[in-house]
């Protein structure tokens, strides 16, 4: 009877032999039956089949340059769907691969499957750790945020101690004698192809020599307890890995929704002073480091990987004997988990130094904050074409308070300032109440010299509804919105009756003892006043402010004098979360 299925089948097998393939791989042989000890290679091959496709996803919207990397990362963590999930499986990956390799070596170690025959097989696999290692190293840096910036720089500048070729080596990986552009270039081509490319080249000869010695039974079972036993790859096995696979996978999904993803610090700042610390997989080198200083720093940076890398390598030299139980192993064994031992509590040591340290938890409090503010400035204006830290160019007023800071608040702001103290219900109706009633007070003109002289302003004279009217013909000389019209109309014939009108005129630009009132505390009279205060129909030769007119541009003036509009109506709040 005719089957279309058989058929297909018979013609693609005729033309691909993918039957003898599929029996191949499955119909290997596990001598002394299936078991969990075995999975850990088979989970290791899922995880990096994981990590290349999160990879290849993340690489649709990742930028690898100095200007564009952060903000690429940025809004892949917060604008792009299940872009954060995506970013926190790859990087949690790389923990996961490490945390896998060392059980994979462990189990490898303790059943002695590095001795003879398999010594090439244990090499690889070896050689493989080192490039899982490497794989984490190179993509610490590309989000080019200042956890990786500064970690990194470190790791170069101790890749730049190396005997004899040190400059050489920083050089090459940082493509030049700075830490830059071209830095984050050559980690990106390392990571995304020269370690892919090295990785699954390696990962095809070790599968390939674990095929041809097949696995390592458990020790001290007899060939005719081993023969009996053997089972075929498929299903025991196989159910076993695919099982692993789902556990790793389930626990991988489960700790990147429990943390979040990934994470993602502020810009990279080279100007700035911040605590690098390494991934937890580097912690005990970091914590190793602490113990040692000046050349000793060195040697031990340099030499610890080295050493630990060459008793690996020598392990299946050192432990040539033909018996794998453990029992007749207790130097290699005891080698190879002291280092593990040695490793696990150098890690917790340098956590738990840094958890009992005051200092660096404030100081990681603001680094967070510093994040969470790039981070929604990026989500809420963009990231500028220069990138990075001109994220923070983006914040409302920024430009202002940059202004303010550098020409304005040594004397306005603080305990040992020279003027009037500007800042939030600047120009508000209880603001200029406080300056009418008390004008030589320290808030208002009692630091400056003309409050000492005769012609100090005195205090005003006016009283209750007539005070009331007096402060809203102020305030709305600004163009305030919400000024009552009708009561400044009354504050105007107020002030024509009081002393006021004798030192202050309000109408065009004439001059008289004391500012001219007309359009106080509006932007264009803001502006004219931060340019030049000596201008006659402000405070003419008795001024004391300096003149920014040949220093600011109208566009800066403007920024300043939008400012100081804006301080009217925020509170101390509204400034604060400014930096929020």
């Amino acid at each position: 009877m005719y089957n279309p299925r058989v058929a297909v089948g018979d013609w693609l097998n005729e033309r691909t032999g993918y039957r003898r393939a599929l029996h191949v791989a499955l119909e290997e042989p596990v001598v002394g039956g299936a078991s969990f000890a075995y999975v850990m290679g088979s989970v290791l091959v899922f995880l990096l089949v994981m990590q290349t496709v999160t990879g290849a996803l993340l690489a649709f919207y990742y930028s690898p340059s100095a200007s564009d990397a952060w903000g690429s990362v940025a809004y892949l963590e917060d604008q792009v769907t299940l872009g954060w999930f995506i970013r926190g499986l790859h990087h949690h990956g790389a923990s996961a691969m490490v945390i896998c390799a060392g059980l994979h070596m462990l189990q490898v170690v303790i059943y002695g499957a590095y001795k003879r025959p398999r010594e090439v097989t244990w090499w690889v696999g070896v050689m493989l750790l080192g490039l899982i290692l490497a794989f984490a190293l190179t993509g610490y840096l590309l989000p080019w945020d200042q956890t990786g910036y500064w970690a990194t720089k470190v790791a170069t500048g101790i890749a730049g101690e190396t005997p004899g070729a040190g400059v050489e080596v920083q050089a090459a990986l940082q493509g030049g004698n700075e830490y830059g552009n071209l830095t984050l270039t050559r980690f990106f081509a390392l990571h995304v192809f020269i370690l892919p490319a090295l990785t699954f080249g390696l990962v095809a000869v070790h599968v390939m020599l674990f095929r041809k010695h097949g696995v390592t039974p458990r020790w001290g079972r007899s060939a005719a307890e081993l023969e009996r036993t053997t089972q075929p790859f498929w299903p025991d096995q196989l159910f076993r890995d695919v099982a692993a696979m789902a556990v790793a996978f389930a626990a991988l999904v489960g700790w990147t929704l429990y943390t979040g993803g990934a994470g993602l610090d502020a810009p990279a700042d080279p100007s700035s002073n911040f605590d690098a610390r390494p991934e937890w997989y580097f912690r005990a080198l970091f914590q190793m480091l602490k113990y040692f200083s000046g050349p000793m720093e060195t040697v031990v940076a340099l030499g610890a990987p080295v050493l630990i890398g060459g008793v690996l390598f020598a392990l299946p030299v050192l432990d040539r004997g033909a018996d794998r139980s453990p029992r007749r192993r207790v130097v290699a064994l005891a080698l190879v988990l002291a280092g593990f031992a040695a490793t696990g509590a150098l890690t917790m040591i340098s956590f738990r130094a840094d958890a009992a340290d005051p200092a660096l938890g404030e100081r990681e409090v603001e680094s967070e904050r510093l994040a969470r503010r790039a981070r929604r400035l990026a989500r809420e204006h963009g990231v500028p074409a220069a990138g990075g830290t001109a994220v923070y160019t983006t914040a409302p007023w920024y430009q202002a308070r940059a202004l303010w800071a550098e020409h304005c608040a040594s004397c306005h702001s603080g305990d040992e300032r020279k003027g009037p103290l500007i800042g939030p219900g600047y120009n508000s109706r209880a603001w200029i109440r406080g300056m009418l009633t008390t004008p030589s007070g320290d808030t208002y003109f009692g630091r400056t010299k003309l409050a000492k002289t005769e012609d100090a302003m005195p205090d005003a004279e006016a009283t209750g509804a007539d005070l009331d009217a007096l402060i809203e013909m102020v305030y709305a000389e600004s163009g305030a919105p919400d000024a009552d019209r009708a009561l400044a109309s009354r504050g105007a014939e107020v002030f024509a009756d009081q002393p006021c009108a004798d030192c202050h005129e309000r109408t065009g630009e004439d001059s008289s003892s004391g500012p001219n009132l007309a359009g106080r505390g509006s932007p264009a009279y803001l502006r004219s006043f931060i340019a030049d205060t000596s201008q006659p129909r402000f405070f003419g030769t008795k001024h004391q402010m300096s003149r920014f007119v040949d220093e600011l541009g109208p566009a800066e003036l403007t920024v300043l004098a939008d400012w100081v509009v804006w301080l009217r109506t925020a509170t101390d709040d509204d400034v604060a979360r400014l930096d929020e």
